[in-house]
C-alpha cells in the first residue's frame, strides 16, 4: 500500500518550506515539481509561457512515474500546485503509480504576501520560471484557489510558524 502526502497551494505559498519539514520529520521521500521542472530546463532549455507550462506537465508525470517504482508501504511528500491541471489527470496518475493513500496538506497565505513572497525570489529562481509579469495573475489565482478537498486535509497558513508536531500527529492519525 503506497500512500503520497500532497503539498498543495499555490506557487509561492510555502509549500516547499512545508513539505521539506514534512519529509525531513518523517524521513520520507520529497518530490518537488520544481526540482524536476528545473533539471529539464537545464537539458531542453526555457521557451514561452505555452513551453512552461509543458515542462510542468511532463515534471508531473516523471514524479508519479518514480513513485510508481517505488516499493509497497512506501510514503512520499510532493511539493506541487495540483489545481494546474485537471483533477482526473492526478487521479489518473495516482491509479498509475499504485498509490492507495492520499492526504492533502493545503498551504495558503494572503494573497499580497503571496505576491510579495513571490517577487521577492525572483532574482534566485531558475530564468524558465515566470516572471514579474505573472504576480498580478498569481495574486488574482490566490483569491480563488482552493484544496482538492478529495482526501483528508490539513490546512496550513504558512503566515504562522509551521506546527510541525500537529502535522505529523495528523499523518499518523491516517494510518
Amino acid at each position: 500500500m503506497k500512500r503520497v502526502l500532497l503539498v498543495n497551494g499555490v506557487p509561492a505559498s510555502g509549500k516547499s518550506t512545508v513539505a521539506r519539514a514534512l519529509a525531513d520529520a518523517g524521513g520520507w521521500p520529497l518530490l518537488t515539481l520544481d526540482t524536476v521542472k528545473e533539471a529539464f530546463f537545464a537539458h531542453l532549455g526555457t521557451g514561452d509561457r505555452d513551453y512552461n507550462r509543458l515542462l510542468g506537465k511532463a515534471s508531473y508525470q516523471a514524479i508519479f512515474a518514480l513513485i510508481g517504482d517505488f516499493p509497497e508501504g512506501s510514503t512520499t511528500v510532493i511539493d506541487a500546485w495540483f489545481g494546474f491541471q485537471p483533477a482526473a489527470v492526478l487521479n489518473t496518475h495516482l491509479e498509475n503509480a499504485k498509490v492507495s493513500r492520499t492526504a492533502e496538506i493545503w498551504c495558503h497565505a494572503p494573497p499580497a504576501a503571496i505576491g510579495k513572497r513571490y517577487r521577492s525570489r525572483l532574482s534566485s529562481r531558475h530564468a524558465g520560471h515566470l516572471g514579474e509579469a505573472y504576480v498580478p495573475e498569481l495574486i488574482e489565482l490566490a483569491c480563488h484557489a482552493t484544496p482538492l478537498g478529495t482526501w483528508p486535509l490539513f490546512s496550513v497558513d504558512t503566515t504562522l510558524p509551521l506546527d510541525l508536531a500537529a502535522l505529523m500527529d495528523w499523518v499518523a492519525s491516517l494510518d
